[in-house]
């Protein structure tokens, strides 16, 4: 029978150790991921974070845990990014990394969490939490819509960025943990909410403006990319460097469409 945590603190301070106190430990990691990775605070608080702070203060296995607050997370509709960069921060407030294992058991439920969700299945890709192809072409309507309107011209003002980082005979896993990757690396470069899919098989594609340093933007990219695959421990399956390139906009949202048709390919 397991015993209760006061009485684990008692008799390991008769050990000379003593182990951290679960609300303590809850209260740093809410305040660390609302200063840095939480985008809206107030609904940062679920039971399961309780069952993960008390699995890293007894060292037991977090996993089962940290599936679980990944499916509620995605049943809030917490993007996996955002998910993963909070569990992250957790055990960086307590001086540690999380293993690879607790953060595919996040992935996996936040999996689990949005297929369960009635969010419809166009607009998110539930591996990256990115848009799927579908919603980003609807995104590349809107945009030549804008231009038609102002008398603009969206192939002056709009690329696309293309990041490949595929490579071949990847297991199921292999490639979700590649495409989870990608999402918080592509994240944390154009932030939540930016113009930005998965096309699948490693290829992504972002909608930009024109006139920014191009030059710039693809090394911190690259450099978020790297930085991402080091903390999940996943840069084995990612191209090294990656293939990061701009494809200007077509004259027309036909030809848009099927430009992305032929990067898919």
């Amino acid at each position: 029978m397991d015993r209760p945590l006061d009485r684990l603190i008692d008799m390991d301070l008769l050990h000379g150790y003593t182990l951290p106190a679960p609300d303590s430990v809850r209260e740093r990691w809410r305040h660390a991921s609302a200063e840095g990775i939480w985008l809206r605070p107030g609904d940062w608080y679920h039971p399961a974070v309780d069952a993960l702070v008390e699995a890293l203060c007894e060292e037991r296995d977090g996993t089962p845990a940290a599936e679980r607050l990944g499916r509620v997370r995605a049943e809030a509709g917490v993007g996996i990014g955002e998910a993963i960069d909070d569990v992250v921060c957790l055990y960086r407030t307590h001086d540690r990394e999380p293993v690879v294992e607790l953060l595919r058991a996040v992935a996996v439920g936040w999996s689990e969490g949005y297929e369960a969700t009635p969010v419809t299945p166009e607009v998110l890709d539930p591996e990256s939490g990115l848009a799927t192809t579908q919603y980003f072409v609807h995104r590349l309507r809107e945009t030549y819509g804008v231009a038609l309107r102002t008398g603009s011209d969206a192939t002056r003002t709009h690329g696309l960025l293309v990041v490949d980082v595929a490579l071949d005979d990847l297991t199921g896993w292999q490639r979700f943990a590649r495409s989870a990757a990608m999402g918080r690396a592509l994240t944390h470069t154009f932030g939540d909410g930016h113009p930005m899919a998965s096309l699948g098989n490693g290829l992504f594609v972002v909608l930009g403006e024109r006139g920014a340093d191009e030059d710039t933007l693809r090394t911190v990219l690259r450099h978020n990319i790297e930085r991402t695959g080091l903390a999940l421990g996943v840069t084995a399956i990612l191209r090294r460097p990656p293939r990061v390139w701009v494809e200007p906009l077509p004259r027309t949202h036909a030809a848009a469409v099927d430009l992305l048709d032929a990067l898919q390919r």
